[in-house]
């Protein structure tokens, strides 16, 4: 083999030409040599992957198994409230301060929760006779389990004072209203505060999270509450960390739903909202419930636009099964990598609802490539060969896209990523790739040697019949000759190719690859992108994490309906936080108290701190060194009823004769807005540091922060990592695949693609949750799927200009691009109707997915390459000199030989 130098070329840059052409020309040696293996062995390839589909088929059925812990799931793997949680654990039980904490849907442990609404223009407070006796039919609600009876006081959370079940302040609150309507006392006499009220027992509770929608009275000093819409009542179950209880307590809250769902059928004058600890679980499973028949429907309209879309007149060359089966074989290697991950003990969990539909976008594009290049073979070929020449055209660049796929969620399912969703989606994508991969190579190509043998021997395409003669079907019906039409009419002796009259290469190559082109439709391009780059760059300027758990559930859910009126009427405050002091502490300090004051400005307290400084303050008593601080504490403050529940507050220790408080908390309330989840982020985000500057060592921790503390950034990692990934890989192959300019193109192409996304998804009010960034990855994959084969068929093309370059670009790998992503726009719709918000942000980050890669692969694309590098200059001089090169060679030759000329 002998290479020219071109002149002022150096000798690196031949040297890397030649790298490169040796292993592009060694991938496609290699996969000739495949595609002709597996046409020799049809059966062999077409059986192995039959039966393993069998086996691991039957594992799905019988290893099925839902995961139900939803907070491993999406809540940060690896967070500091995590390590917060524990260390307030170790100082104070939280199963006894679930109460206290207060949380919107994040509660730990078991418990039973409902909303009362009244109707609009209604008091709930004059109700407080039905919402008893609601309560008393909770409180008497049996559960029976092995023979035993068990009721809430078998079962609940009890108080270390009196060892009482734990109930919220507002049935005391409730209590007294009855009572004074009993005794025929107006209710305007029994004085109901908010947020803080005074109870019968000389106790000031919080009730800013029991009681919604407040009017107060007008000027009025003490915030006396004048009416109310909504009541919340949370009854806790105690956790011991046993079976049996579990089992008891997922019992209870069952007949607990149901008790509240009788309930207003019995009270029409009220509205009744109920949840549960499992109810979140539940309504996030219930997606993958009502989905179930939505993707058979996707499946049948994958199926169907397959089909129709590899069909032809002509029934020789026309390949409707090919379609069909190429559809199956991805169907059959994701039963097998589902099969493979429940044998490997994985969990089910409803974000994998996805996977099906990211491996059909992958793996359908290899089948209608294949079937592109098997219709830019020779047909005089023997249809082994035309199988090995398929093989040779498109194996390389499919192999790529797939290593980039597995590259980008392997990334995604590194260690890096701490959203144990996103990880286990990531690793059974990883699977489901290089099953597709193996599946389509060796099922989908034998599927493809028998229809070439077909063909061969001229079959009919449907009817499998040998296609009669042309002068046969001369004398037949118009009908007849309709369904036995092999394109002899069409076929001339100009003719070299009469896969051409496909529906979608005849409108490629006639219509649009003409119209795209013009000269006067490239300025409408141009302002099209551009409004198409002002929409994205806006939408990444307003991009919201999705730390809200409602997000990945049922849309007409239990959980939901809950969760909206919940902040609807509910959202004034924050969830309580709690605010623990680890450390010793001189509170009898003057500057200590300043500092406390100081941090807990701008909050409403609960706190045996305020309460003690003002029980002093109240009876003139001094305590200012720590022996009067802590004896009056012990032996006065926390005697009295009212302030014995601050007992469970404070951690004392004794040495010798000496007591000393080593651990205390207190409680902080903030006001906030309808976005209360956000203000909760903002208030951690703002406290957490000054426990790092302050002189007082303290903590905060709320369960709601377990699953919201960097969320944003844990979210966000596995799409950054995916990315880098790819670019690196790019990047390092820059000068070892088959054009450098390739490359830069696809880079530029994909960030354009994701960017896009990104920000139109948030103007379509998507949050950064796991599933869109679960999507984000795919889009890189996607957009590389697609745009690859275009581009480097560009930088490729020796035609004379650049617009003749794109039209052979199009032509060739245009209908594998349409067909691919109009079958997987098809298979979404049904999605749409799936009632839940997961897969509502599937539809939509998919939808832009795949419209936004058409909109660069039909009309930006062969646009903008038109106006930019490579040149395509050289190859018309190139050209010339060799056909220069040529006449000269002959005339020599001429010369040298008179003879031969002589015998001419």
């Amino acid at each position: 083999m002998c290479f020219l130098r071109r002149p002022g070329a150096s000798a690196g840059w031949i040297w890397w030409r030649m790298l490169r052409q040796v292993i592009h020309r060694g991938l496609q040696s290699f996969f000739y040599k495949l595609g002709l293996f597996v046409s020799r062995h049809p059966v062999f390839f077409l059986t192995v992957p039959a039966v393993l589909t069998i086996i691991f088929g039957f594992s799905l059925l019988n290893r099925f198994q839902p995961d139900t812990d939803l907070e491993s799931l999406v809540a940060p793997s690896h967070s500091l409230a995590k390590i917060e949680r524990s260390l307030a654990s170790s100082l104070f039980s939280l199963d006894q301060s679930k109460s206290q904490l207060y949380s919107d849907l994040h509660t730990p442990g078991r418990y039973g929760r409902v909303i009362l609404l009244s109707k609009p223009g209604g008091n709930i407070l004059h109700q407080a006779d039905v919402i008893l006796q609601i309560h008393r039919a909770v409180l008497e609600m049996k559960v029976n389990y092995k023979g035993y009876n068990y009721t809430f006081s078998h079962l609940c959370v009890l108080r270390n004072q009196d060892k009482k079940c734990v109930l919220d302040d507002i049935i005391s609150v409730l209590e007294d209203l009855r009572q004074a309507a009993l005794s025929n006392k107006t209710t305007a006499r029994v004085q109901v505060s908010y947020p803080n009220t005074k109870l019968k027992d000389g106790r000031n509770s919080f009730i800013g999270h029991q009681l919604g929608g407040v009017m107060e009275v007008p000027n009025s000093k003490d915030q006396r509450v004048k009416s109310a819409r909504a009541i919340q009542i949370t009854y806790y179950l105690q956790t011991y960390g046993s079976v049996t209880q579990d089992l008891i307590g997922e019992k209870w809250e069952s007949e607990f739903c149901k008790l509240m769902h009788k309930m207003q059928l019995d009270h029409q004058d009220l509205q009744l909202y109920s949840l549960a600890s499992f109810s979140l679980w539940k309504d996030f499973h219930q997606t993958s419930l009502l989905a179930r028949g939505k993707v058979l429907v996707s499946l049948m309209l994958i199926l169907l636009t397959a089909t129709l879309s590899s069909s032809m007149k002509d029934c020789l060359r026309s390949k409707p099964f090919l379609g069909l089966l190429g559809v199956l074989t991805i169907c059959i290697s994701s039963v097998t990598a589902a099969g493979i991950f429940f044998i490997t003990d994985g969990k089910y969990n409803s974000t994998l609802l996805g996977i099906p539909f990211f491996a059909m976008g992958h793996g359908t594009k290899g089948v209608f490539e294949l079937l592109s290049g098997w219709r830019r073979t020779r047909e005089n070929l023997p249809f082994k060969d035309r199988v090995a020449d398929a093989y040779s055209d498109v194996m390389v660049s499919y192999t790529m896209t797939s290593s980039l796929y597995f590259i980008a969620f392997g990334m995604g399912a590194s260690p890096f990523t701490n959203i144990e969703a996103v990880k286990v989606f990531c690793q059974n994508m990883c699977v489901s790739i290089l099953l597709n991969y193996f599946y389509i190579f060796s099922f989908f190509g034998s599927c493809l040697v028998f229809a070439g043998q077909l063909e061969q021997n001229r079959y009919h395409s449907i009817f499998c019949c040998k296609i009669p003669s042309a002068e046969y079907l001369d004398r037949k019906p118009v009908w007849f000759q309709t369904m036995m039409n092999d394109g002899h009419q069409h076929t001339s002796h100009h003719e070299t190719n009469p896969y051409q009259h496909h529906f979608i290469q005849h409108f490629l190559r006639e219509h649009y690859n003409e119209w795209i082109t013009n000269i006067y439709v490239k300025p409408f391009v141009v302002i099209l992108y551009l409004i198409y780059a002002s929409f994205s760059f806006m939408g990444c300027l307003q991009i919201n994490d999705g730390a809200n758990i409602i997000n990945l559930l049922a849309s007409e859910s239990p959980s939901v309906s809950y969760a909206l009126i919940q902040q609807k009427y509910f959202s004034n405050y924050s969830p309580v936080i709690g605010f623990y002091i680890y450390e010793p502490l001189e509170y009898w300090n003057g500057t200590v108290q300043e500092d406390l004051k100081t941090l807990s400005q701008g909050f409403n307290t609960v706190s045996w701190i305020e309460q003690y400084y003002q029980y002093l303050r109240v009876g003139n008593i001094s305590a200012t060194n720590k022996s009067d601080f802590i004896s009056i504490l012990q032996s006065s403050f926390l005697k009295k009823p009212e302030f014995q529940h601050f007992k469970n507050d404070i951690i004392f220790s004794k040495a010798g004769d000496e007591n000393n408080i080593i651990a205390s908390r207190l409680y902080l309330v903030a006001r906030t807005s309808e976005n209360t989840q956000r203000e909760a982020v903002e208030l951690l985000e703002k406290l957490r540091p000054l426990s790092l500057i302050q002189s007082i060592k303290f903590i905060v921790f709320n369960p709601t922060f377990v699953f919201m503390d960097h969320y944003g950034l844990s979210v966000t990692m596995p799409v950054l990592i995916s990315g880098f990934g790819i670019l690196l890989v790019l990047i390092l192959t820059f000068f070892l695949v088959i054009h450098p300019l390739g490359n830069f193109w696809l880079i530029l192409s994909v960030t354009s693609i994701e960017l896009g996304v990104l920000g139109l998804m948030t103007l379509w009010n998507v949050d950064m949750d796991c599933i869109s960034i679960l999507c984000l990855i795919y889009t890189l994959n996607f957009a590389i799927d697609h745009c690859a084969p275009l581009l480097y068929t560009f930088v490729l093309a020796t035609e004379h200009t650049r617009t003749q370059c794109i039209k052979n670009s199009l032509q060739e790998h245009g209908t594998a691009i349409l067909q691919n992503v109009s079958s997987f726009l098809i298979g979404l719709v049904p999605l749409l109707f799936v009632p839940s918000n997961l897969t509502f942000t599937l539809f939509k980050c998919l939808l832009l997915a795949g419209s936004c890669t058409l909109l660069h692969c039909f009309v930006i694309l062969p646009v903008f390459l038109t106006f930019f590098p490579p040149s395509k200059k050289h190859h018309k001089k190139k050209k010339r000199a060799k056909r220069k090169e040529r006449e000269e060679i002959e005339c020599i030759e001429i010369q040298e030989n008179p003879d031969h000329v002589t015998a001419v």
